[in-house]
């Protein structure tokens, strides 16, 4: 097999070699205050700033660590350059990169099949209620162009025919790798559908995947599904939603699932099933956290650093818990406590009796001593620092939402001063993203070299999202251990 077209992910910390990401469309500068929470953002962000000083250092860095050629003693050239546009697809200085590879241009690529074209065209139309002078008007533009009116809502006059889709940058969430599989993700809101669609029709067409269109694995809805009333579609039970930020491999044969505010307990039995009878994983844990805006997925509140370290909110880790036994008022909370974390794990078998875990930690220190056989003891970075009230105000701006570029080499926000101040305690060099770059331009370091390092990003707008990096990333090639 090509080994551009390799695909697959055991851990959550090996080194990473090839990813998708989205690069901040048009679309995000034509999100209003009034529909945001309708389409999802938290906020209003200056798109300029978040893609020239911020995500710029994200590619960049991505550059650096997994397709060095595209960067490497070429920073000075690409930052002179006034447009600075090298990391959209269909500029001139895009840089083109199979292993850092933005969605749109996959998406690009199969609109040049004018079956897909028009299919896709069909689709969203059909999707976002467009009418037929619209449809036809669609086809006229070349690839390259309805690649980003379809992500971003917008014709190039600027002019708007459907909303725009501003959570797209975050990757993560559209799909996941699990071994030589990917599972394609149902997300919960109406206004993530054309995200849900686009990349169906990427992940089933594109020939980058095409020798594992038979792994690909869809989440089927409730068989009765068309038969619910309204208030049944809100049950956990009977509604079938999952957003990659709730699902998390974290070894060769272990599964995490989330169920939060965006996956359900239904999905969540749907991936078990289809995952246990392809013999993908062997063990599958089930961990369900409070359903509250500011958790949403399980990556908001922990992510793995190293084989043997993890950052985590230390309000509904083992902490969290211990602090509610010491409130009376804990005794007398209703038995199905909505607030309370409950992690179930199920083996070879989604119908075989659950083994329940106490806390956050114990599965943590599990994962790292059992599955990825760490000799070293387990340690834990708290959000915050752990002091009040910074873990939860810290925690808001991902401070536990992070990328591992590979084993003790992470990427995350440079506004979380407590958590960044526990890294340090850790032993743990925190540098900003700039420096780092310019230290790779001048042989200081190299990625090759670096060990124990929080690689600090640019994120006045960017966490104004909602999401870091864990989120703005969709990793299909790690290395194993």
């Amino acid at each position: 097999m090509n080994s551009t077209h390799q695909l697959k992910v055991s851990s959550e910390v090996g080194t990473l070699r090839k990813l998708l990401i989205h690069s901040p469309d048009r679309g995000l500068g034509k999100v209003v205050p009034s529909k945001a929470q309708d389409w999802l953002f938290e906020d209003i962000v200056h798109l300029d700033t978040m893609r020239r000083e911020e995500y710029d250092y994200y590619v960049k860095i991505l550059l650096y660590f997994l397709d060095p050629e595209k960067v490497k003693g070429k920073l000075k050239e690409i930052d002179a350059d006034a447009s600075r546009s090298f990391y959209k697809p269909g500029n001139p200085q895009y840089f083109n990169s199979d292993k850092v590879i933005d969605i749109q241009k996959l998406l690009t690529e199969i609109l040049e099949n004018e079956t897909i074209k028009t299919k896709l065209i069909a689709s969203i139309c059909a999707v976002e209620r467009c009418s037929f002078k619209i449809q036809h008007k669609l086809k006229e533009y070349d690839a390259s162009e309805l690649a980003k009116i379809l992500i971003s809502g917008s014709l190039p006059d600027k002019s708007m025919i459907f909303a725009p889709v501003p959570n797209f940058i975050f990757t993560r969430d559209i799909g996941i790798v699990i071994n030589d599989y990917v599972l394609l993700n149902k997300p919960a809101k109406t206004a993530r559908t054309r995200e849900s669609l686009l990349t169906q029709y990427i992940f089933f067409y594109h020939s980058m995947f095409e020798v594992y269109r038979d792994n690909i694995i869809e989440i089927p809805d409730n068989e009765h599904h068309f038969l619910l009333t309204d208030d049944e579609l809100k049950s956990d039970y009977l509604r079938s939603t999952l957003e990659g930020g709730d699902v998390m491999m974290v070894a060769p044969r272990h599964l995490l699932i989330g169920c939060s505010e965006r996956t359900t307990l239904y999905a969540a039995q749907q991936v078990m099933k289809a995952l246990f009878e392809r013999n993908v994983v062997d063990t599958i844990t089930i961990v369900k956290i409070p359903k509250k805006r500011d958790y949403m997925h399980i990556d908001t509140v922990f992510t793995q650093v190293k084989r043997n370290m993890w950052v985590l909110l230390g309000a509904i880790a083992r902490q969290g818990d211990e602090a509610k036994k010491r409130d009376v008022l804990h005794f007398f909370a209703p038995k199905e406590d909505p607030d309370r974390l409950q992690i179930m794990q199920f083996n070879k078998g989604w119908e075989n009796k659950p083994t329940e875990i106490e806390n956050l930690e114990d599965l943590l220190t599990d994962i790292s001593k059992n599955d990825l056989g760490c000799a070293e003891p387990v340690q834990f970075i708290y959000s915050g620092n752990n002091e009040f009230p910074f873990g939860a105000r810290e925690q808001w701006t991902d401070s536990c939402n992070l990328l591992a570029l590979k084993d003790g080499v992470v990427i995350g926000y440079d506004r979380n001063d407590k958590t960044l101040e526990a890294f340090r305690t850790a032993g743990f060099r925190t540098v900003r993203a700039k420096d780092l770059l310019d230290e790779f331009e001048a042989g200081i370091s190299s990625p090759d070299t670096l060990t124990d390092t929080f690689i600090m990003l640019p994120s006045a707008e960017l966490s104004r999202a909602r999401g870091g990096s864990h989120c703005m990333s969709l990793p299909i090639l790690r290395d194993d251990f």
